[in-house]
């Protein structure tokens, strides 16, 4: 997720893009850059780090008479976050400047045919791929936007593009297919960005881009066409009534609740590259040198700590390997037993997460292999580790997090179907199923969200008056009980503690009365008979129950929040985004500040 803006019109252009910048800053902050064209040249200035330096950059040239630019913010993908990866990147001629968002699946198949064909790259990202590309594509005698059709044909994955040419300087095209794109129509000047915030000052009229269209822009003029044929595509204007920092959150209240509903998205960016159809199979480059492990050690806090409790069901009965979820700050004083055969994943959003970074170190000195899975390209987890995965949610701005683990778990999902394969422990039917339900989650659970939501608000409105929860789960749902417990607590302040449901008799239901909640994750599973008979002990104590359960299950509670059944482990997916939105709409109906709760912070670095 990076963001990104053009502008062509009557104003200095330079100013426009930096601002615009700004307000793009949220969806990423790795580096920065602008392009613009000034007396007949191509002028790029990019900087390493937040938006700042490209600022200190920009305040020691003169921009003052290019009135056409394009700007991006980046969060990376591709590439560590050095000044050489950052955007815009220039075709080798200088004639090209383009900024991206998304992820080129094949960028490597095409960068080896630019290679043969005589062309050079200066950054490891898929971005300058693509613009080269382009570039290849007009030598034969194709006009710009014929050369983008043609090359956006060659190339696989997620994409919006915006290009400049230092021939036509007041002439922008702009591209998208599964990365957000809008344009803005203003007067005597157009815009384009990947959010509306960026222009908003200057226009609330907007065009909403559909997957493969192509938008081309002058100050003056604007017209929309189907990126494959070229042929004009009818669009309709829309008036936006928010103001910026609405804009930026996308409408929603919070950026949590944003995030949440994003997680779709996320799921699919993270699925990109990562699934061969023809056999089924997961491709996970980053391990090809790496075996199944023989004992998996999974690290983390928090959040991700949750992520691995729920890993370890899948790793052991996928790939057969035994498994130990550690809690980073124990990890890291204990007196360790490891084995250099040993491999440890080291779980962290940022990347920066002091205990366990140490607890990596830790493990390094006994000679064992580190794997990384994080959220920020050059983090020092990623530095760090000898391997490394990236989730590629993108920025995360709550403090609570939610898609990060969502995430998380995709990549805990294909990491336990690789080395089942690797192991040849996982049945290729179960493997099938993997492949072909995961695929299709994003779109179900966009389209259960909603839905989702609105029981949320229900509940929310019954147990918001609660001093205290009990969150329940068994197997792949234990771990989600203590996720949606601290969900809760972290941002409506409200107590709450997560359990495995056998374990209630063992000291928790004294706590039990009709004051004392309980949240049951009850699902369709082998041991759902097993919660149920859990939650009958609770029912004769006159404790309340909200129960998330599936259609047509024989379970008699205070309330039932039903919801779809999905294959397998994938039913997951559909449990945390509801245990997120109810604490979030319990957290908000309190007033409560829910992006930014008291006494937290969203990495911690340090002890």
């Amino acid at each position: 997720m990076c963001g990104i803006i053009g502008y062509t019109g009557h104003r200095p252009a330079v100013p426009v893009l930096v601002e615009g910048l700004r307000r793009l800053e949220y969806r990423g902050y790795d580096s920065a850059g602008v392009a613009y064209v000034q007396n007949g040249e191509m002028s790029v200035l990019r900087a390493e780090g937040k938006l700042a330096s490209l600022e200190e950059k920009v305040a020691g040239v003169s921009h003052h008479l290019a009135t056409t630019g394009i700007g991006h913010t980046r969060w990376a993908t591709h590439g560590v976050p050095v000044e050489r990866n950052a955007h815009p990147h220039v075709d080798n001629s200088g004639r090209l400047a383009m900024i991206h968002n998304g992820i080129i699946e094949n960028f490597e198949e095409q960068r080896e045919w630019l290679k043969e064909r005589g062309y050079h790259f200066n950054s490891d990202t898929d971005s300058e791929v693509l613009v080269n590309l382009i570039s290849e594509g007009m030598k034969a005698d194709r006009s710009l936007p014929e050369a983008i059709s043609w090359a956006l044909g060659r190339v696989e994955g997620a994409y919006a593009i915006v290009v400049l040419d230092c021939t036509d300087p007041e002439r922008l095209y702009a591209a998208r297919h599964a990365s957000p794109m809008v344009f803005g129509k203003g007067v005597g000047e157009n815009f384009v960005a990947s959010d509306i915030p960026a222009f908003l000052p200057y226009t609330r009229e907007v065009i909403f881009l559909d997957d493969d269209e192509l938008v081309e822009l002058t100050p003056s003029s604007w017209r929309v066409m189907d990126v494959k044929t070229l042929e004009p595509v009818e669009k309709t204007i829309d008036h936006i009534n928010w103001d910026v920092q609405a804009a930026q959150k996308g409408g929603y209240k919070h950026f949590m609740l944003k995030e949440i509903f994003e997680q779709p998205k996320v799921i699919t960016d993270c699925l990109a590259g990562r699934i061969n159809m023809q056999d089924m199979s997961v491709q996970l480059p980053e391990l090809e040198s790496l075996a199944a492990p023989k004992r998996l050690h999974i690290l983390a806090c928090g959040t991700s700590y949750h992520a691995g409790m729920w890993g370890k069901y899948l790793i052991e009965s996928w790939a057969r390997i035994p498994v130990s979820v550690e809690i980073a700050s124990e990890f890291r004083y204990r007196d360790l037993i490891l084995d250099e055969d040993d491999v440890v994943l080291s779980i962290s959003q940022s990347g920066e997460t002091a205990d366990t970074l140490a607890g990596m170190r830790r493990a390094k000195e006994f000679g064992a292999t580190i794997i990384g899975l994080c959220n920020v390209v050059g983090s020092s987890v990623a530095r760090e580790a000898d391997h490394v995965l990236y989730t590629q949610a993108g920025p995360e701005i709550s403090v609570a997090s939610t898609k990060a683990m969502c995430s998380q778990l995709v990549l805990l999902y294909l990491l336990a179907m690789h080395w089942g394969r690797q192991k040849k422990t996982l049945p290729d039917d179960v493997r099938d199923n993997a492949v072909k339900n995961i695929l299709a989650l994003p779109t179900v659970l966009e389209t259960e969200l909603p839905r989702l939501r609105t029981r949320a608000t229900e509940l929310s409105r019954l147990y918001s008056a609660s001093h205290s929860f009990m969150y329940l789960g068994r197997g792949f749902q234990f771990p989600l009980a203590l996720e949606g417990a601290l969900k809760l607590k972290e941002i409506s302040y409200i107590h709450a503690e997560g359990y495995a449901s056998g374990e209630m008799k063992h000291g928790p239901i004294a706590l039990i009365d009709p004051e004392f909640p309980t949240f049951a994750l009850a699902l369709h599973d082998e041991l759902f008979l097993k919660v149920k008979s859990n939650l009958e002990e609770v029912q004769a104590r006159g404790g309340r129950i909200i129960a998330l359960t599936h259609p047509g299950l024989d379970l008699n509670v205070t309330d039932p929040w039903i919801i779809p059944e999905l294959w397998g482990p994938l039913d997951s997916f559909m449990a945390l985004s509801c245990l997120q939105l109810f604490a979030y709409e319990v957290a908000d109906y309190l007033g409560k500040d829910v992006d930014q709760p008291r006494n937290l912070a969203k990495s911690v670095t340090v002890e």
